[in-house]
């Protein structure tokens, strides 16, 4: 995936958008979004990988999500629709979207007074930062000052009863003089203001095992980005790789997670892509 690409989609999406808005099976029963069974009571998608059906057709593309099964979205752009006007359209297909991704641009001064003001009509619970340019992520001094600054924005979206989070790439994982980045971002920071949204797929890519990042900051992952990997690295639909979701979930309720989101960056066939992922979730048992 180009990170540059992802990076001037969310921001040039986003900013049109908005326009004229200033265990045991008990053990996982406990987690809030897998039943008795072990199985997924929601499933979430990255409407980033249905982007393109998204430009051609907003509204058709947002019904035939919901055709699909899935009960929940997260966006990456609203495609100069108003906040209304997503609502309205979420509300006809049935399903909610409890996230979204926002450039860092947009989590800052007056534009996260506008962003708030959206995110509160559309429904969102999280607000979720996906991506820093590689100049803004040099140094650990860097990390840590954007930590702070996390921790300032997540405290502007908890007087408005919204929550932040950050979505991890693999590089978050790459130590710098010895420190793994992602570690100070989580150890400098206020769990009630600022949590991560686990990228399963560039977590493992970044050499990091998840369960192990569950164990040892507890309660901190409450999204994650569900996408599988192939022996030799490749991205592919859930299912059709290596990544043993199952065992991941298992974990849930010590991460804190309460939404799985789907996602493929780069999917040939984006609807077969999610409608697979869908069907293994679907049936998957966890635990």
């Amino acid at each position: 995936m180009s990170y540059l690409t992802r990076r001037t989609f969310v921001t040039t999406a986003l900013a049109a958008g908005f326009t004229g808005v200033c265990g045991s099976i008990n053990a996982l029963a406990a987690a809030k979004n897998i039943d008795e069974a072990g199985r997924l009571k929601d499933i979430s998608v990255q409407l980033y990988t249905v982007r393109r059906l998204m430009r051609e057709n907003f509204e058709k593309t947002i019904a035939d999500v919901a055709k699909v099964g899935y009960s929940q979205v997260e966006f990456a752009g609203y495609y100069d629709r108003s906040a209304k006007e997503v609502r309205n359209i979420l509300d006809r297909n049935g399903i909610s979207s409890p996230s979204t991704h926002v450039g860092l641009n947009l989590v800052q001064g007056d534009s996260l007074k506008s962003l708030i003001e959206f995110a509160k009509i559309v429904g969102h619970e999280y607000l979720i930062v996906p991506f820093l340019e590689p100049e803004q992520r040099e140094t650990l001094d860097q990390y840590k000052k954007l930590t702070e600054k996390f921790n300032k924005i997540g405290e502007e979206c908890k007087k408005a009863d919204l929550k932040f989070a950050y979505h991890n790439h693999e590089f978050e994982f790459k130590p710098i003089d010895g420190v793994v980045p992602l570690d100070i971002m989580l150890n400098e920071s206020d769990a009630d203001l600022f949590n991560i949204q686990m990228d399963l797929y560039w977590a493992i890519d970044g050499g990091a095992k998840p369960i192990d990042y569950f164990k040892r900051y507890p309660g901190r992952f409450p999204l994650c980005h569900v996408k599988d990997m192939t022996k030799d690295g490749q991205m592919v639909d859930v299912g059709q790789g290596e990544v043993d979701f199952a065992a991941i979930f298992a974990h849930s309720e010590l991460a804190g997670l309460e939404y799985y989101v789907v996602e493929h960056d780069q999917p040939e066939n984006p609807l077969e892509s999610i409608s697979n992922s869908y069907e293994t979730l679907r049936n998957m048992k966890i635990g």
